[in-house]
């Protein structure tokens, strides 16, 4: 199966959009790709920061963009906008570092005002890196996604479904097989 690399550009560590990402990355293991995550946040603020290329942790993920056949790209929405955080990652990849690579765009954020960042934000940026497809993304509001004392995430009936099957024809793009429903 696919290598797939599951970014998420949130710059809390609480992060509902990390959270998400993480469920919805036991789901894709479930259709038999590897998943590697990445949290942004977890790079070196100064090297982010300072543009520098060359240092061995955006080596790494550059390394990561390069090694996987499909990337998830999740962030949070702010003030109509994909993460500042995000960007600063993406502007110190390659130009084509997403060439021939199947991307899933996901967001969520407070209200549903933010809907079109996916498609008038983000998506053009991912083109402009060379995606070879970007499948249909998807946006979740926050009250839709609540953490238990645990830390375990739950997501409304509604968009849980809805994010399945998203992930479902991403994996599907990536030439993955289908779940059976008992697995889903």
């Amino acid at each position: 199966m696919a290598t797939v690399l599951s970014v998420s550009g949130s710059p809390s560590a609480t992060s509902r959009t990390a959270r998400l990402l993480r469920h919805l990355d036991a789901r894709l293991e479930r259709h038999g790709h590897e998943v590697i995550p990445l949290d942004v946040r977890t790079l070196p603020a100064g090297a982010l920061l300072g543009a520098d290329f060359a240092h061995p942790a955006i080596t790494r993920a550059t390394a990561l963009f390069a090694r996987a056949d499909g990337v998830v790209i999740g962030t949070p929405i702010y003030k109509a906008a994909y993460s500042g955080l995000l960007k600063s990652l993406l502007d110190l990849l390659p130009q084509y570092a997403l060439e021939g690579k199947t991307v899933l765009p996901l967001a969520t954020g407070g209200t549903t005002a933010h809907v079109l960042a996916i498609d008038y934000a983000l998506r053009p940026v991912l083109n402009s890196m060379g995606a070879g497809h970007i499948v249909q993304g998807w946006f979740t509001l926050d009250k839709d996604l609540q953490t238990g004392p645990d830390g375990a995430l739950t997501i409304a009936p509604g968009s849980a479904e809805a994010l399945a099957q998203v992930v479902d024809r991403f994996s599907l793009a990536l030439g993955g097989t289908p779940l059976l429903a008992a697995a889903g």
